[in-house]
This record gives structure tokens, C-alpha cells and sequence, in this order.
């Protein structure tokens, strides 16, 4: 698994669009941000769906807490009561055990997701109910490190293309990022690093 952050497609991106020269200059290259496969960190980034990332990780830690083990089986065994007592909302809370559910019912295997093409494996993610478009690009990119991964719908990635571009509707922005291609996945890194680092924050973890 090669990372998204490496100077080769870098220097390519670079070449590709000036925003990428600009954000380079002002802040360097981003980090290689990357988390790990399964079912723990699925769960976090569905918590993470239209949130801050700190009520996120609020919500995350109550449950585990609260859990005897971070498993589909101990999800599965929570009452409604349970989960809002973690602050985790009725919608997320279905999604929590749609997602254990397949698992459960071997409809998906996340340890061995990266034996597929990655088009089957978002897919297989978006079969999941409440994993659409942005939690799937999310996992592609931080749990399996896949290049070509442009989470349009996320806050962050929206703010930043419309201050550095001319682009303002999300098909401008869309067709803006065609010339990125096949490094999406690193110039939404670059995105987020420029959102953090002029914000004087660290991690989008």
C-alpha cells in the first residue's frame, strides 16, 4: 500500500495547478494522514458525518467507554436508551448497526477489502446504509491510502477550492478537479492541510 503523500506525485501535482505551488510555499507538503482498517474506525467516521470532529471524538470515546469492546456484536447489544446516553443519535445509531450488521452477515469484510478493485470496494461501502459518497471517500483514502479520491461534499475541501479559485458551485469545483487526476486523493490532502495549518490546527484526525 504506497502512500498519498510522496514526493513523485508531488512534484506532479504541482505542475498540474498552481493552487498546489501556492498552498506548498505557504505551508510545505501536508502529512500522510492515515488511520486503520476495520470496523472501529468505520464507526468513527459515520459519528464524524456533519459534525465537528470534536463533538465527533466526543461521542467516539463516550462509546468505547462505555462499551466492553468495540465490536458489531456489543453494538448490536445497545438499547436506544444506551446509545443516546453516549450522545449518539437516533440516525447514527441505525448506520452504527447497519454497519455490524454486515458484517455480522458477511456482506462486507473490511480486512479484506483491499483485494478488490477499488471501484467494488466503494461500492460494497455504499451498500451500507448511511455510507454514502463522502464516508466511503473518507475510509478509501485514510484506512486503504487510494489516489484517486475527491470528497466533494466535505466542508473543509468546499471552503478552501472557493478561496483559492474561481470556482464557487460544486460542478465548477467538480470540473475544476479533472486536472488533478489520477492525484485527487493527495490534493485533497493539500485542501485540508492549507484549512488547518492558516486555521492553526494540526490534524483532521
Amino acid at each position: 500500500m504506497n502512500p498519498i503523500v510522496n514526493q513523485n506525485d508531488i512534484n506532479k501535482l504541482l505542475k498540474a495547478d498552481d493552487i498546489f505551488v501556492i498552498i506548498h510555499d505557504l505551508y510545505g507538503s501536508p502529512p500522510n494522514w492515515n488511520r486503520p482498517q476495520g470496523f472501529v474506525t468505520l464507526s468513527k467516521i459515520i459519528l464524524e458525518q456533519q459534525v465537528s470532529l470534536q463533538s465527533a471524538n466526543a461521542h467516539f470515546n463516550k462509546l468505547n467507554a462505555y462499551l466492553p469492546a468495540f465490536t458489531p456484536p456489543e453494538i448490536l447489544k445497545l438499547s436506544d436508551e444506551e446509545m443516546l446516553h453516549c450522545q449518539i443519535s437516533k440516525q447514527k445509531s441505525t448506520y452504527l448497526r447497519a454497519l455490524s450488521e454486515a458484517i455480522l452477515d458477511h456482506e462486507i469484510d473490511l480486512d479484506r477489502l483491499l483485494q478488490l478493485p477499488v471501484v467494488d470496494i466503494r461500492q460494497q461501502l455504499k451498500n451500507i446504509k448511511g455510507i454514502g459518497d463522502w464516508t466511503a471517500d473518507i475510509y478509501l483514502m485514510f484506512c486503504l491510502q487510494a489516489k484517486d479520491f475527491f470528497p466533494v461534499g466535505d466542508i473543509a475541501v468546499f471552503k478552501t477550492i472557493k478561496e483559492l479559485t474561481h470556482a464557487v458551485t460544486k460542478d465548477e469545483i467538480i470540473e475544476h478537479s479533472e486536472k488533478w487526476k489520477p492525484y485527487r486523493s493527495l490534493a485533497t490532502f493539500f485542501l485540508w492541510h492549507y484549512y488547518l495549518s492558516k486555521r492553526k490546527r494540526s490534524s483532521i484526525l
